[in-house]
C-alpha cells in the first residue's frame, strides 16, 4: 500500500474517532446545560440545550474539514483549485451547447420534414399498386377567365360546374350518381369571389390537391386566380443574342436558338405566362441559310420576336429574325 493511501485511512480512522467522542460531549454538554436552566439570549433552557447541540456538531464538522485540509495535499488541491476550474469549465461548455442544441433542433425539423416526404412517396407507391393515377398532385385541371360582373357568384358557380363535368369524364367515379365530385375549401370560394367582385379581369386556375386515381368519388382541389394580363406584345423582342464571325455555322446556330426559346420561356414564365410551351412561325432555318449564303465575315444578331398580343393563359407565336449588325 502506498504512502498516500495509508495517510488517507489512518486520517479517516481518526475523523471516525474523533466524531465519536465529540458527540457524547456535546450531548452531555447540551443535557447539562438544559438542567442548569441556562439560558441565551432569552431563549428558553430547553432550546439553548439545542442551540448547543447544534453548534457541537457544527464544530465536529469543522474541525473535519480543517484537518483534511491541513493534512491531505490532495484535498486542497480540489478544493480551492480543481472545483472553481470545474465550474468555469461548465460554464463554458453550456454557452458552446448552445449552438449545437439550435442545430439540433434545425435537424430535427429537416428530419420531420424527411419523413413527411417519405410517407407522401409510400403514399404514392401505394396508389400505383391500387390503380391508375389519372390526375397527379399540383396538376391543373381546368382554366377560366373570369371577368368581374353583377353576377360574380353565378359566373363561378357556372365555372365550378362545368370543371366538375370536365373532371369527372376523367376520372369517371365508381358511383355513377355522385354529384359535385370537386371538393374545396369554403374558405378558398370566398376569397376568389371576394377578389374577383372587386373588379378587374382574372384568371381561375383550378389545381388538384391530391393524387387521384381512375374511379374516386372525390378530388380535392385548390384555386388560384391570377390577374388577367399582358406577357408579350406583337412586335416584342423576347430574347436576343449577338454572335461573331466564327459562329456563322449552321451548328452554333442552332445551338443558340435552342438557348434563346429555352431563355424565352423562363422570361414568360416570369412574366406569369401559364403556357408550357412557345410556338415558333414561319421557316426560320431557311431563313437563316440564305442570310449565312448572302453575308460572310460579320456579326449578326438572332432575335425572337413576338407575332401576336398573349395575355395569361394566351399561346405565346414567336419567330425568329436573324440580323446583320453593321460593322
Amino acid at each position: 500500500m502506498s504512502v498516500c493511501k495509508r495517510v488517507a485511512w489512518i486520517l479517516i480512522v481518526f475523523l471516525i474517532l474523533l466524531g465519536g467522542l465529540i458527540a457524547p460531549f456535546g450531548d452531555i454538554l447540551g443535557t447539562k446545560i438544559g438542567k442548569a436552566r441556562f439560558s441565551i439570549l432569552k431563549l428558553r433552557p430547553k432550546k439553548t440545550a439545542t442551540i448547543i447541540t447544534i453548534i457541537t456538531g457544527g464544530f465536529i464538522s469543522s474541525i473535519s474539514i480543517g484537518l483534511l485540509i491541513l493534512v491531505s495535499e490532495e484535498f486542497r488541491q480540489r478544493l480551492f483549485v480543481d472545483i472553481p476550474f470545474l465550474q468555469k469549465t461548465l460554464d463554458e461548455s453550456k454557452k458552446a451547447l448552445i449552438p449545437l442544441q439550435e442545430e439540433r433542433k434545425e435537424l430535427e425539423g429537416t428530419i420531420i420534414q424527411k419523413e413527411r416526404e417519405l410517407n407522401q412517396l409510400k403514399n404514392n407507391i401505394k396508389e400505383f399498386r391500387r390503380g391508375n393515377i389519372v390526375i397527379r398532385r399540383g396538376q391543373t385541371l381546368f382554366i377560366a377567365e373570369v371577368n368581374s360582373s353583377l353576377n360574380i357568384k353565378q359566373d363561378l358557380t357556372k365555372i365550378y360546374n362545368e370543371a366538375d363535368k370536365f373532371v369527372r369524364k376523367i376520372v369517371i367515379p365508381i358511383n355513377k350518381e355522385a354529384k359535385n365530385i370537386l371538393l374545396w375549401k369554403p374558405s378558398d370560394i370566398t376569397k376568389i369571389e371576394t377578389i374577383a367582385g372587386n373588379g378587374g379581369n382574372w384568371i381561375l386556375l383550378i389545381k388538384s390537391a391530391t393524387n387521384v386515381l381512375k374511379g374516386d368519388n372525390y378530388v380535392f382541389v385548390s384555386p388560384d386566380l391570377l390577374k388577367n394580363k399582358f406577357i408579350v406584345k406583337k412586335g416584342d423582342v423576347i430574347t436576343s443574342s449577338i454572335l461573331g464571325e466564327s459562329d456563322l455555322n449552321l451548328k452554333s446556330i442552332n445551338l443558340k436558338i435552342k438557348s434563346l426559346l429555352r431563355e424565352t420561356k423562363n422570361e414568360i414564365k416570369s412574366k406569369g405566362s401559364q403556357v408550357s410551351e412557345i410556338n415558333t412561325n414561319g421557316n426560320f432555318v431557311k431563313k437563316i441559310k440564305d442570310f449565312l449564303q448572302e453575308n460572310k465575315n460579320v456579326k449578326f444578331k438572332i432575335e425572337v420576336v413576338s407575332l401576336r398580343d398573349s395575355k395569361t393563359i394566351e399561346p405565346i407565336v414567336v419567330e425568329i429574325n436573324i440580323l446583320r449588325i453593321p460593322s
